[in-house]
């Protein structure tokens, strides 16, 4: 057969293939690990079927075969496992779905979720995984990681929004600084009627953010009660799984699914890998790196270091003001550097409080000096 015969018969199978799945274009290879789930090895291969039907070649690494899906055989999770690691590292496949990796430090994985109350998608950045060993830094990491998963995934201009947990300030005010450097992205504004970036559980419901920024760990829950909150816990219906490992220079596309992962979740994952491969994963995280470097990425991770490394709180005794009534309050200050805030302000003259509000730490002042208080916490970099 000639080199154009060829051509034209791989053109009309792609044709064919696309009528029958509804997907054209190039069917990426993606492996998948089928045991060591919870539900069984027959729970993989319905998944992997599901998965084919929808334009993907999948390699289903395991002891069972079934139509539409090539079948690696191996005897054990081990075995499977290497199989796994093999078939990617000589490109055989384009990447991979299974149950554990050992990411580098520096990587995690962006997860992605169908969000209860309106059926909006969205990415947790992250879930499994380690971006750094400090919170705040790894936040910020997380952040262009989404972005970059999201990117890939098909949403061309992604909004990104911060979970309210520790460290989520610190976060917003160094992607505010990020942004005025020139890395262009969309900050979301929660649906409570205080607004912001900073999201609470409204808006995890909801879906308010294409990408929601926290620490693994937070994440690792978050994914697991909204991929199994209809069922009970025991088996994880909804959603595309713990996602892809990202992380600047790495290229290995292996995306995690936990052992409760149901059928319909890991097909869902699957067919997140071939969007991923389709949407050219790493040639993107090329560029955001690049753009958020470019904006100053790196210099505020290296002040992050610095800061970390300063005494945490002063040593220098500082007297209270005579106390007056605080109706004012300013808000985005971390709670560990509450007390902290409260000093500098007694120290320019002015009494103040600490107190937590719904919306988190709240450092109170009167009225009078509101302003005031405001632009000092705001020079002292206690908020952005």
């Amino acid at each position: 057969m000639s080199n154009l015969q060829k051509t034209i018969a791989k053109t009309f199978l792609e044709m064919a293939e696309g009528l029958e799945s509804g997907s054209y274009g190039i069917r990426p290879k993606i492996a998948l690990t089928g045991m060591g789930s919870e539900h069984g090895e027959e729970n993989a291969i319905a998944a992997a079927q599901m998965a084919a039907k929808r334009g993907v070649d999948v390699y289903y690494i395991g002891t069972l075969e079934a139509p539409g899906v090539t079948t690696v055989m191996v005897s054990n999770e081990d075995e499977g496992h290497k199989k796994m690691e093999e078939l990617v590292d000589s490109g055989a496949v384009d990447g991979a779905v299974t149950m554990h990796f050992p990411f580098p430090i520096g990587v995690s994985t962006v997860g992605r979720v169908v969000t209860p109350a309106k059926g909006r998608e969205m990415f947790i950045a992250t879930t499994t995984g380690t971006s750094s060993a400090d919170r705040v830094e790894g936040m910020i990491k997380n952040a262009v990681y989404g972005i970059i998963a999201a990117k890939a995934s098909g949403i061309a201009d992604p909004t990104v929004g911060i979970l309210n947990v520790d460290g989520a300030r610190q976060t917003e005010t160094a992607l505010r600084q990020l942004q005025a450097g020139g890395y262009s992205f969309r900050f979301a504004e929660s649906v409570r009627s205080d607004g912001g970036a900073v999201l609470r559980g409204n808006d995890v419901l909801q879906g308010t953010p294409d990408v929601l920024v926290t620490d693994p760990l937070t994440g690792n829950v978050l994914i697991k009660m909204l991929s199994a909150y209809t069922t009970g816990g025991s088996f994880e219906s909804s959603g595309y799984g713990y996602g892809p490992g990202i992380g600047k220079g790495y290229e290995k596309l292996i995306l995690i699914i936990s052992r409760a992962s149901g059928a319909p979740l890991i097909a869902n994952a699957l067919e997140f890998a071939a969007q991923l491969v389709r949407g050219k994963v790493f040639d993107v995280a090329k560029e955001e790196f690049a753009k958020a470097e470019k904006a100053g990425l790196n210099k505020l991770l290296e002040a992050r270091k610095t800061a970390c490394l300063k005494p945490a709180a002063e040593t220098e005794e500082v007297k209270a003001p005579p106390a007056e009534p605080v109706t004012a309050s300013i808000a985005g200050i971390e709670v560990m550097d509450l007390e902290e805030a409260v000093r500098v302000l007694w120290k320019a003259g002015i009494y103040a409080e600490s107190g937590m509000g719904c919306t988190g730490p709240l450092v109170m002042m009167s009225e009078a000096n509101s302003e005031r208080s405001m632009e000092i916490l705001r020079k002292a970099g206690y908020v952005g």
